[in-house]
């Protein structure tokens, strides 16, 4: 895979998959904008690991539609242009219904439908405005297994990932005259900091069994989909879900 004059943005950048995937389009050409919410010493150090010249890192909160509006505006005037946007960005919120009371239930669901859904929206709404001007893009987002299985211990979780899932494929739809694909990549545990918090824990022995590999995925491994998705000559798989879980969770 070839993106060299490519330009890209990956929300969600300076940490474990948005990381993988910064390094892996800068490691074949391309010119990266990673965004962040506010740990810039991460962002720094992703923007020191990058090969070539040229990258970014831009400061936004997601959750914000006037900072999105900002975010995709000083990724064009940094590059001239956006060829691919990765919304990486995501959040999970504990909310077991038995434990919480309403009111924090109510803000569970708030703050991962505007991180994971809301957001994501947001940020294709304004790169696909601009790459309908520019002739064509690409926009590849980072879906999840729990889209499909149900999480029953963060059900905002699942149900935002589901409409990304289902945001992805009308998207993919709307947008395909203007040569701009829509894909989504929904990977199950993954080596991040959001499965860390499990591997001191007696889960995590079933975490790492689900697969069949006895292992949980490496970002590099969910970001090989994404630059699949991103690449010339993937055209036809727009409004794909491309599941990267090691056979945890299978479906037809």
């Amino acid at each position: 895979m070839d993106f060299s004059g490519k330009r890209v943005l990956i929300t969600g950048g300076s940490r474990g998959i948005g990381r993988a995937c910064a390094v892996g389009f800068a490691d074949r050409g391309a010119t990266v904008a990673i965004n962040y919410r506010s740990n810039n010493d991460a962002a720094a150090e992703t923007l020191e690991t990058l090969n070539g010249e040229g990258h970014s890192m831009l400061q936004a909160d997601i959750t914000d539609p006037e900072a999105v509006e900002g975010l995709v505006a000083a990724a064009i005037d940094a590059f001239g242009g956006l060829d691919i946007v990765v919304n990486n960005a995501g959040i999970w919120v504990d909310h077991v219904l038995e434990e919480v009371d309403y009111e924090e239930w109510q803000d569970a669901w708030k703050r991962v439908i505007d991180a994971n859904l809301l957001g994501p929206a947001n940020v294709s709404y304004c790169a696909a405005r601009h790459m309908i001007e520019r002739g064509g893009g690409r926009i590849v987002n980072v879906s999840s297994r729990g889209s499909f299985r149900g999480e029953p211990n963060g059900p905002a979780y699942g149900a935002s990932k589901a409409g990304l899932n289902a945001m992805s494929q009308s998207l993919a739809k709307r947008l395909a005259p203007h040569n701009i694909t829509v894909g989504v990549v929904a990977p199950g545990f993954v080596d991040t900091d959001m499965a860390a918090r499990f591997q001191d824990t007696p889960m995590w022995e079933d975490i790492t069994t689900q697969s069949p590999f006895n292992r949980i995925a490496k970002p590099e491994e969910v970001a090989a989909a994404v630059m699949f998705l991103a690449s010339e000559g993937a055209e036809f798989s727009t409004g794909a879900i491309i599941d990267v879980n090691g056979a945890s969770y299978l479906r037809t």
